[in-house]
């Protein structure tokens, strides 16, 4: 009988800037840039973060609303249709609780015209994967050991006790970028970018998606955001 392969997982990433900015800079990003905590919605709150915000990562609780939720949006994209860009940067997920990995990725390769990465491992997969499909750039996820490797030791950074590769965690990454007029929400998990609209103003059009997130699961505390911002 042939051995079955076992799926490939890392431990996931807390949602804490400073892991992830030791994680990205390990990686080549510019140290002009940096994620940093959003502490609340309201303008006010989202005015002390630097300008320009480049992108949000929304970590939330994936919860039987949301699943629901989501299966079908994918069928009535599906059905109907919808506008991306061929900009886009997609990457689907292979890997097991690399959602945070994902998301980071996905703000930094959709922002590339704006935000330099230095020679390092992360410009050599985005150089890499820039003309292949999703799924082809999940593949090379797979195989970057060097990646991982920043991964892991990154992730036991946080200031919780980091799960196990094979835990469960019922908790998610996803980004929200803007590109070529509309605003994109960018889950490995899903099938495809989804095209959220026009976007006439990126942190007012960031918060109303993130509310909807909110909406769908109100009774649950765990949603946290992140904005990529000059440091």
């Amino acid at each position: 009988m042939a051995e079955t392969k076992k799926k490939l997982r890392w431990i996931p990433l807390e949602s804490n800037p400073e892991v992830m900015n030791n994680y990205v800079h390990k990686l080549g990003l510019s140290p002009l840039w940096a994620y940093t905590d959003v502490f609340g919605l309201e303008e006010e709150l989202l005015q002390m973060i630097p300008q320009p915000i480049k992108a949000f990562l929304l970590l939330f609780p994936i919860s039987e609303a949301h699943k629901d939720y989501c299966k079908a949006e994918v069928e009535s994209i599906k059905e109907s249709g919808q506008e991306i860009s061929s900009n886009v940067v997609f990457y689907k997920q292979t890997i097991g609780n690399a959602c945070g990995t994902i998301a980071l990725v996905h703000s930094l390769a959709n922002n590339r015209d704006s935000i330099p990465v230095e020679d390092g491992p992360l410009k050599h997969l985005l150089d890499k994967t820039k003309d292949l499909t999703p799924e082809e750039r999940a593949k090379c996820l797979e195989e970057d050991e060097e990646l991982a490797n920043t991964h892991q030791s990154s992730a036991r950074m946080g200031q919780t006790r980091a799960p196990g590769e094979d835990e469960k965690v019922d908790l998610h990454f996803i980004c929200l970028v803007e590109k070529d007029g509309s605003i994109y929400e960018l889950d490995g998990g899903k099938p495809f970018p989804i095209n959220h609209g026009p976007c006439n103003n990126f942190v007012k059009d960031s918060v109303k998606v993130i509310k909807k997130f909110i909406e769908r699961d109100t009774n649950n505390l765990q949603f946290t955001v992140v904005a990529l911002a000059p440091k």
